[in-house]
């Protein structure tokens, strides 16, 4: 990581309030460059905190914008951070950002020019933002945008059990933390007690509407015309989002794909994957916002990292003028002929395909890279190709067509697919995952129950990918019935069967010579801000971060993480923030309502010269029967030690669909 001695700019920072139509404050940081004269302003605005959570990172961009030219603003949004009022999602969230668009245009210092930036669910806003304000808003760069919200909870209508309630989790936790009584002044407890008082835990929505309706409904950017840089990870469930943005906009599109997880940007990447984020953006922005040509209008509408296969981390950046591509072309394998699968016996036409209910635990994390996939095949019924004569290179979305019936007695199920390369050593690399919740199979918005002795075909997509198959090396589409602990368990466990004559994996084949004659793409050496002046200390009793437990007395397995171990940072201002997080995911083998998920999250707050000391902790317990979800929530918050406030929530929500 390089950081920069000098910039072309000096730089000021200074923390803003921005009054809402309603009288309700907003909480701002501002950096400005000293050029004497109105620049552009970029605007990050996201509900979080940018006194603590969000600091160290907010740090690393924003003045390196300003250096540059820009006026760079990160706002907390209603009810965050030192924000007033209280967390109003949806069609509130995005008439206040309107509002602090009018609040940048009303500044002498900006010339009325202005970008939106926006990392995970802010990207998202920040696209509906720009569509909402298409004369105000000249350019976007949206990063790991979140797109269906449906789907990223429900992906092909299953539950996501190892993320839904741990993110919900950390959203009751981030939204029930107190102002910080330096910028909110002797108010802050009042403002704390009213947050308290009104929080109900996201869990509960998620779980109210396992079909796609009303609930998940937002307003589509599909009508933006400002300009979008678009970028997303292959292990991200973002890639589709930015495909889909690729695919559907007016407006200009560029597309980046890397080997990036969800979480983060692309300078923060390891390996060879890590690339100049900031000076791509700066492109970006000088192209639009100073209608400079920086060459960011001519660069292929997407670029990506296609992975080696056998070379984990290794790879090479590609790019394609048009997205979707005309090098791409979609070849079909049957699953009796092109991949096989042993042990059929002669003459049976459906394959059963009924796996243990821990089937998945060995599988990555939601957005985590892959790992080691023979366990997982070992539970899975597997479809294999021949050694390939020749290197096969894949990028964009496999589809699977299955013909299906279910066992006698069994009205719904769900199916897990994973595509993975096969080295000649046996070594199993996941390339694509996808799920299907039957109930769903002719749509989202349904449940329908499958008809007792019914054969039907059912279709669906895997998670794009770029990925290089090498020569010698065999393709394997695995298929189960559970994926534990990315999927929820359907009630039944009995599976279902396959009928392989009939069902078919098609894959987006890009060809070979794709690349003949094309400049190899490149990116500047990753360069943030001087590193922020924060101080860590390690966890006093650190311990594993991934545990798999197997007890056989009971049949049970265990998945348990602890992502974040109580280490504080210390900041620059003084403020104190300590973390920790446990998970744990529990499902017995053969018994589909076992499955339980508890998450447990505490953040501690501190300004010791101040003696000011607090902590919000958040458990979430979920399971189930075969009719009904069971979500339990506690939020305590602490004040000096003493308990200030303390709430449970117990809720029993029907299991429509998922």
């Amino acid at each position: 990581m390089r950081h920069p001695a000098s910039y072309p700019h000096q730089v000021t920072r200074e923390d803003v309030r921005i009054t809402l139509p309603d009288g309700v404050e907003l909480a701002g940081r501002l950096w400005r460059p000293g050029t004497g004269h109105p620049v552009p302003a970029l605007l990050e605005y996201r509900a979080d905190r940018l006194g603590d959570a969000s600091a160290e990172r907010d740090a690393q961009r924003h003045p390196w914008y300003a250096g540059h030219g820009f006026a760079a603003l990160r706002v907390d949004a209603r009810g965050w951070g030192g924000s007033g009022g209280l967390d109003q999602p949806g069609e509130s969230l995005l008439a206040d950002g309107g509002a602090v668009l009018d609040w940048l245009a009303a500044q002498d210092w900006c010339d009325g020019r202005t970008g939106l930036l926006g990392l995970g669910p802010a990207a998202d806003t920040a696209l509906r933002l720009a569509a909402r304000h298409p004369g105000r808003v000249r350019a976007v760069v949206a990063v790991h945008p979140e797109g269906d919200r449906f789907a990223a909870h429900y992906p092909g209508g299953a539950l996501r059990a190892a993320a839904v309630p741990s993110r919900a989790t950390a959203r009751l936790t981030e939204a029930a933390l107190p102002p910080d009584p330096v910028r909110a002044g002797e108010h802050w407890r009042r403002q704390w007690l009213d947050r308290l008082a009104e929080l109900q835990p996201p869990l509960h929505g998620v779980l109210a509407h396992q079909s796609r309706d009303g609930h998940w409904a937002e307003p589509a950017p599909e009508g933006l015309a400002a300009p979008v840089l678009a970028v997303g990870g292959w292990p991200a469930r973002s890639a589709a989002a930015v495909l889909q943005l690729a695919e559907s906009l007016p407006g200009p599109v560029r597309a980046v794909l890397g080997p990036w997880s969800g979480d983060g940007y692309p300078d923060q990447a390891d390996g060879e994957g890590a690339i100049g984020f900031l000076q791509e953006t700066l492109r970006w922005w000088d192209q639009w916002l100073r209608e400079a040509d920086t060459g960011a209008a001519a660069e292929p509408a997407l670029r990506s990292w296609l992975g080696e296969g056998g070379a984990p981390g290794r790879g090479r950046w590609i790019a394609d003028d048009h997205w979707p591509s005309d090098d791409v072309r979609e070849i079909h394998y049957d699953l009796a002929e092109a991949l096989r699968t042993a042990g059929t016996p002669a003459g049976e036409r459906f394959v059963p395909v009924r796996s243990p209910q821990q089937t998945g635990a060995d599988a990555p994390g939601p957005d985590a890279p892959a790992g080691e996939q023979r366990a997982e095949d070992g539970r899975s019924v597997c479809f294999d190709s021949a050694p390939l004569a020749e290197r096969l290179e894949l990028l964009g979305r496999p589809a699977l067509r299955l013909r299906l019936r279910l066992p006698a007695g069994t009205a719904r199920g769900q199916v897990a697919a994973r595509l993975c390369d096969v080295a000649p050593d046996g070594a199993s690399e996941l390339v694509s995952t996808g799920l299907l919740n039957l109930a769903a199979r002719r749509g989202t918005d349904l449940a329908l129950e499958w008809e007792p002795g019914a054969v039907e075909e059912v279709e669906f997509e895997l998670a794009p990918a770029g990925h290089a198959v090498p020569v010698g090396h065999r393709l394997r589409l695995a298929l189960s019935s559970a994926y534990w602990p990315e999927a929820w368990p359907q009630p039944a466990g009995g599976g279902f069967l396959v009928d392989p004559g009939r069902s078919a994996l098609t894959l987006p084949v890009r060809h070979l010579a794709a690349d003949a004659g094309r400049a190899p793409v490149a990116f500047g050496e990753p360069e943030q801000s001087g590193p922020a002046a924060v101080r860590r200390t390690s966890p006093t009793a650190p311990r594993p971060r991934r545990v798999l437990r197997r007890l056989d007395a009971t049949g049970q397995w265990r998945l348990e993480l602890a992502p974040l171990q109580g280490g504080a940072v210390t900041y620059p201002d003084g403020l104190v923030r300590a973390e920790e997080v446990t998970e744990e995911y529990s499902v017995q083998r053969a018994d589909p309502l076992s499955a339980a998920v508890r998450c447990d999250r505490s953040v501690r707050l501190e300004r010791p010269e101040l003696g000011w000391d607090v902590t919000v902790r958040v458990t979430t317990r979920l399971d189930c029967d075969a009719e009904a979800f069971t979500a339990r929530s506690r939020l305590t918050a602490w004040e000096g030690g003493a308990v200030l406030f303390e709430r449970d929530w117990e809720r029993r929500i029907p299991r429509t669909a998922a």
